[in-house]
């Protein structure tokens, strides 16, 4: 949770998927209030080999992974938590 600034909360969006895209999948997590969870959550999970493109929207608490290649969710929660942030449970 954002708990080093008193910024507002802003959606981060960033670069459309590309034509190679093969799947996107939309993930809930939790404790994201501003630009920098966005940019931390965005980040980590843009490390993931087959990540193209990563929209976080921290309004709605939703991160939309745009893939090349399939990936689990167990490597999602991976990457959110090593941002110290949470996914939601469905």
């Amino acid at each position: 949770m954002c708990t080093d600034c008193s910024c507002s909360t802003v959606n981060i969006e960033t670069a459309p998927p590309t034509t190679e895209d093969t799947t996107a999948t939309t993930y809930n997590v939790v404790g994201m209030t501003c630009s920098g969870c966005a940019s931390s959550v965005s980040t980590s999970i843009g490390k993931l080999d087959g990540v193209t493109s990563v929209d976080v929207d921290v309004t709605t608490g939703t991160v939309a992974v745009h893939t090349s290649t399939p990936l689990t969710d167990d490597q999602i929660r991976t990457a959110v938590e090593d941002a110290g942030y949470t996914m939601a449970t469905a």
